[in-house]
């Protein structure tokens, strides 16, 4: 235990952090790393490109740094696909690096082993200023909240807070209304929470709302569009 974090390891071998004030994990018990590819790369970055094939870069923005996965698996799948990403993130608690550098992300796939080191590059990054991280990769990550944050146009919203019944202020309309502004048209909002209120919030905000097969150990998540 370091403060009140807790490092676990998740059912597919990949680590999270237990938040002992909160009594709340940073992802799903039954897999860090499958549900970080699964919510915020298969049905965020690769669903992107297929519906806007030449429009490049891609900007993205999220809520909730964390421990990094979103964003170093983001960095992977930028470089595989030669794909310019402008990364904004937020996270008003950062992690010490005695907590970051035991992560084992970059050990739980070998065709991507050799970009192990970006995981803690992208935490020792600079705080509140752009950082070029890799030739594919640019990244802004804020000490801050989203009440307090200036948003860009966005083409990929992750949003990645902790669960409504934890962090209910992040789920509020209003929170979400100013992410849905920043959406550009033909833009996603792509989350593993599932609720009735969320949804009906993003379809009152103007979003196409779609109910997609959640990750392991979850029947459901969130995707909404943009039009």
């Amino acid at each position: 235990m370091i403060g009140n974090l807790k490092i676990i390891t998740t059912e597919d071998g990949s680590h999270s952090l237990y938040n002992e004030e909160l009594k709340e994990t940073y992802h799903s018990f039954h897999g860090a790393f499958k549900e970080s590819i699964h919510v915020f790369m298969l049905y965020g970055l690769d669903s992107w490109v297929i519906e806007n094939p030449k429009k490049k870069p891609l900007r993205i923005f999220e809520v909730g740094f964390g421990t990094g996965l979103n964003a170093w698996l983001t960095l992977v799948w930028a470089e595989q696909n030669q794909i310019p990403v402008l990364y904004h993130s937020i996270e008003p608690f950062p992690l010490t690096e005695d907590i970051y550098s035991q992560l084992n992300y970059g050990d739980m796939d070998d065709a991507i082993f050799h970009y192990k080191p970006y995981l803690q590059r992208l935490h020792k990054a600079d705080w509140d200023k752009g950082v070029i991280m890799s030739e594919y990769f640019n990244m802004k990550k804020e000490k801050t909240t989203l009440d307090e944050v200036v948003l860009y146009p966005t083409d990929v919203v992750f949003y990645d807070a902790f669960a409504p019944s934890k962090q209910p202020e992040m789920w509020k309309k209003e929170a979400l209304s100013k992410v849905c502004n920043s959406i550009n048209p033909g833009g996603i909002f792509t989350t593993y929470c599932a609720t009735g209120q969320l949804r009906r919030d993003l379809k009152e905000l103007g979003l196409e709302v779609e109910n997609l097969p959640g990750p392991p150990g979850k029947k459901e998540m969130t995707r909404g569009w943009k039009k």
